[in-house]
């Protein structure tokens, strides 16, 4: 038993050989993948038009294989085109040769300018490409790469695909690929040749020829004719005496000097050094033949001037450095540092205040006597007031960031009514250097959120952008804003309005800062106004409401109207005069009428107008006119009124969070209406004063005439007459309106509460300036630094006229305004915001070069200025541009001029290290050849030599069917290679 159970067991270890292997199981992917595409059987399509790889539209499908567990990719690579007729393409569908087989000999399409590399070395129209998933993996060893390559051949075979399969080999950097592509009876295999240094006899078109020849291996004796396409690359680096033409900035006119101060007001524009680094010929034969040209290594034929077409690219320096660039560049930095200002600048502030007094003479009474704890004032005034101090204790004078002519210059830019004795009694703008662009420039600051372009805060941020870039960096920066802080201190504390702001409330389309700044220019106004009211005699006309008959309709007027209707100076704040600068000494009302008032209130509660009337009119600004009061037949007076309190966005913001905290409860509700109509019933109270015995009905005729419905009724006499009543809004019990004419007392705006307490904002103003640190401060104006980029490159693009760059710009603001309305923009987005700039700004440069170069604005003839400024905008957008005329054209005799120039300084420098052995041999030569030796000196030994041979030949016997072959070759001074494309005939072989 135990003999007969030994040979069972083995029955078990019998290898399964129909399992696949994992070889077998790759190829079977290859062929998934492609009938997944639908890339089987043959496609033919239209004959390829001239210039269709670059003009046409290619696209690329990936997807993932793996051969064990190495992954490859393959995608499929392929020019978009309209589809062929189906009943055309099933005619032709039995003999026709594969349609890549019949693109190698197409013509039209050689030395594509920016194509696949496997376009532009076989001229093929669609692909497939299966290399390493992985960028650093490599298919490396001679047995891996057949083993791939066998794949591929058995993958087409079984399919029936017509297109070209590629595998890449070797490392990716050197582009090495072999292939195949399998039709009815003949097959096209694609080799390379890859070297570091080429052989000699390979350098020049007859070896080339030779080993075309041999590869083909051709059994007939008279070779049919190979056709030839050549091109020669020059490349020119040394522009010679075309200085680049960008003047750098003039850092002593900055200062003053001839053109003053406002150059700060003016941003730099255009690249530090030449953005185009080479101008790239090419000269190209495209239809030659074997016979017609000599090029061995001793003699050629083929002279670039002779070449019938030329074609040029230029090849732009990377990043170049722009000057408007890094000016924005370097502010953007700002917002990423975290130091404050008095960090930056020395000391605290706080700490050096407790140490002014340190005295050596005081140190034994120190220790023998009780100090009291000392408690600084910390308040804004004593911060910004020692900031100069403390500069120049700890640093001297000279060490500050900004020296004083600086510093003057840019204070005096920024407020040019400090010049003059007596600074600006208005805060008129200046006015618009480019009135066409009024309304664009509108929609810039409104889009981006940053300020007009004539406004202080503008300024500001070109004055500290300068700073930053040129005088003192980040401690330029703190310093300049230090001694802002205390010009606006300065102003609020003496009543100087500040310039180049728009009079009126913030403007909430501006930047916060800009708001800000608004903001205490209306404390400005209102203090001003109080102080002039205190110098005049006590009146109770005051200008800050309208006159006329329409009614107040419910509208609180704006400061504007302050101005509006204020003709004579004597007459603003005349009814303030009672009011005092502090904030302490405000309060509802006088004792010594308290009780006046309540009596007052009580008869306005009771409804009793006899004791109203009783009472003595104040603060009537004037009578309104036709309207009365409803009881007594008085004529109707319209108050002095308050004005609303001017808001910036900060502060709504701010309230809007109280407002909605306090919930949906009808307490709530009743809280935050009674909050929100604190305007409306100073304007009652101040209705009350003016007009004794009046009731809410008068009160809404003038305030909010809709309110008040008319309608003609009989009386009892049979008479028409007005009968009038409140709306249906005013009569809803407990509505606000009538709760707050109840509670409303009869005082005029002079003895009421201030709605808007200017001394209290002004100091949270500039208490709020004081904190910024500089990144605070970038970050505030950086849309005005980008609206201000923005300008600058509209207005340099308008000298240049360039399509491109039109809508470029258009897209920078479309997404500028998206980042910048909305506060604390990513500072991702806003890199690519300055990115955007500074690539707008390099292409304008590079127009501005090569038209220099080119010389278009000293064309006599205006056709071959047209000519030539169209020919530098092709350079611009196009990845090359053809040459009308070749080296005889217009464009191509300064072409040819600017190669002999930097020849004539190469070979003056050191003539024997530039020429070639060939070179030198034929200078030995006679004379007819010594003429022809200093016409090719124009030009130097070419960088890149491409060739192209094709022909039509039976392979591999005589009667074999004549298919394409092709080979092309390029060498460079990095490397040599060869890429063939070699048919058979496979139907008897």
């Amino acid at each position: 038993m135990a003999a007969d159970s030994e040979p069972e067991s083995e029955v078990f270890e019998i290898t399964d050989f129909t399992t696949a292997s994992e070889w077998e199981r790759f190829i079977s992917k290859v062929e998934e993948v492609l009938n997944d595409w639908k890339l089987i059987g043959n496609s033919v399509g239209k004959p390829l038009e001239k210039g269709i790889f670059t003009s046409g539209t290619w696209e690329e499908k990936s997807d993932e294989i793996s051969f064990a567990d190495f992954k490859f990719s393959v995608t499929h690579h392929y020019l978009v085109q309209e589809s062929t007729d189906k009943e055309a393409k099933d005619e032709v569908l039995e003999d026709v040769i594969p349609q890549s087989m019949q693109d190698l000999l197409c013509m039209n399409n050689d030395f594509p300018p920016r194509a696949h590399c496997l376009v532009r070395w076989y001229g093929l129209r669609e692909f497939v490409v299966i290399a390493p998933a992985a960028n650093n993996d490599a298919v490396l060893s001679e047995s891996k790469c057949n083993l791939l390559l066998s794949s591929v051949s058995i993958a087409l075979g079984n399919t029936g695909c017509q297109v070209p399969l590629f595998v890449q080999i070797h490392h990716k950097w050197r582009r090495m690929y072999v292939g195949e592509c399998q039709g009815p009876g003949v097959r096209t295999d694609f080799e390379m040749v890859h070297l570091r240094k080429v052989p000699n006899q390979y350098t020049h078109l007859s070896g080339l020829l030779d080993i075309f020849k041999s590869k083909i291996g051709c059994p007939l004796t008279p070779l049919p004719p190979v056709n030839i396409a050549i091109r020669f690359t020059y490349v020119l680096q040394d522009w010679q005496q075309y200085f680049w033409p960008q003047q750098p900035p003039d850092i002593d006119a900055l200062v003053g000097g001839e053109v003053g101060g406002l150059e700060f007001g003016k941003l730099p524009f255009g690249a530090c050094e030449d953005p185009i680094s080479e101008l790239h010929l090419a000269t190209t034969w495209p239809h030659l033949t074997e016979g017609i040209i000599v090029d061995n290594d001793v003699y050629s034929d083929l002279d670039p001037m002779q070449a019938p077409h030329w074609s040029v690219r230029v090849r732009k320096a990377d990043n170049p450095q722009c000057l408007l660039g890094d000016f924005v560049t370097e502010f953007f930095k700002i917002c990423r540092r975290k130091e404050s200002t008095d960090e930056i600048l020395g000391r605290s502030t706080f700490e050096e205040e407790g140490r002014e007094i340190a005295d050596i003479t005081h140190a034994l009474s120190k220790l023998t006597e009780p100090a009291p704890v000392p408690i600084h004032k910390l308040s804004v005034s004593n911060m910004v007031h020692t900031a100069k101090k403390k500069i120049r204790k700890h640093r001297g004078v000279e060490e500050s960031p900004l020296n004083n002519d600086v510093l003057n210059t840019i204070l005096l830019f920024l407020f040019p009514d400090a010049a003059s004795e007596k600074p600006l009694d208005g805060t008129s703008s200046t006015d618009n250097s480019n009135p066409p662009l009024e309304s664009e420039e509108y929609n810039l600051y409104n889009q981006f959120k940053s300020a007009p372009s004539d406004s202080l805060t503008y300024k500001l941020a070109l004055c500290l952008c300068m700073i930053n870039f040129y005088h003192g960096g980040l401690k330029g920066v703190a310093h300049l804003w230090q001694e802002f802080v205390l010009e606006m201190r300065f102003r609020w504390e003496n009543n100087f309005l500040i310039p180049g702001l728009a009079s009126g409330p913030p403007d909430l389309r501006c930047c916060l800062l800009h708001q800000k700044l608004q903001m205490l220019n209306c404390c400005i106004e209102r203090k001003k106004a109080r102080d002039e009211g205190r110098k005049t005699s006590p009146s109770d006309n005051v200008t800050n409401t309208y006159s006329g008959d329409a009614g107040k309709s419910g509208d609180q007027l704006g400061p504007d109207n302050l101005r509006e209707t204020d003709k004579d100076k004597g007459e603003v704040g005349k009814s303030w005069d009672s009011w005092s600068d502090s904030e302490e000494e405000f309060f509802e009302c006088l004792s010594d009428t308290e009780e006046l008032k309540g009596n007052g209130q009580e008869s306005g509660k009771k409804g009793g107008p006899k004791e109203m009337a009783s009472l003595k009119p104040e603060g009537r600004l004037h009578q309104h006119g036709k309207l009365t009061l409803l009881h007594n037949g008085e004529p109707l007076y319209i108050p002095v009124t308050q004005e609303p309190a001017p808001m910036t966005e900060d502060l709504l913001e701010e309230q809007s969070e109280v407002l909605a905290k306090l919930g949906t409860s009808a307490e709530g509700a009743h809280l935050r209406a009674r909050m929100q109509s604190a305007c409306l019933l100073s304007d009652m109270e101040s209705f009350k004063a003016a007009n004794p015995g009046c009731f809410l009905e008068d009160f809404v005729r003038w305030y909010s005439p809709r309110d008040y419905i008319e309608e003609e009724v009989v009386d009892e006499k049979g008479n028409m007459v007005l009968k009038g009543e409140l709306s249906a809004r005013m009569k809803i019990p407990s509505n606000m309106w009538v709760e707050a004419w109840e509670t409303a007392k009869p005082i005029p705006a002079r003895r009421q509460r201030r709605l808007f307490d200017d001394t209290r904002e002004a100091e949270k103003v500039l208490h709020y300036l004081a904190v910024q640190k500089p990144a605070d401060l970038a970050r505030h104006l950086l849309p005005c630094v980008i609206h201000a980029a923005v300008l600058k490159v509209k207005e340099e693009e308008s000298l240049e006229n360039i399509s491109s760059v039109k809508k470029i710009i258009k897209q920078i603001i479309s997404h500028s305004s998206k980042v910048l309305h909305f506060p604390n923009p990513e500072d991702k987005k806003l890199e690519e915001i300055i990115h955007q700039i500074t690539n707008v700004e390099a292409i304008i440069a590079r127009a501005r070069s090569l038209k220099a170069k080119f010389g278009t604005e000293k064309c006599e003839q205006e056709e071959e200025k047209e000519d030539l400024e169209r020919f530098v905008s092709c350079l611009l957008e196009q990845p090359e541009v053809l040459v009308v005329g070749a080296g005889r054209g217009h464009a191509g005799r300064i072409i040819h001029k600017l190669f002999v120039n930097a020849q004539r300084l190469t070979e003056s420098s050191d003539e024997a290290a530039t020429m070639t052995p060939a070179e030198e041999e034929l200078k030995r030569m006679g004379p007819p050849e010594e003429k022809r030796q200093n016409l090719a000196a124009d030009f130097p030994p070419p960088a890149g030599r491409e060739l192209i041979l094709r022909t039509a030949v039976p392979r591999p016997a005589p009667y074999s069917r004549a298919l394409p072959q092709r080979m092309y070759s390029v060498l460079t001074k990095e490397d040599f290679r060869l890429a063939g494309a070699f048919s058979s005939d496979t139907s008897f072989f």
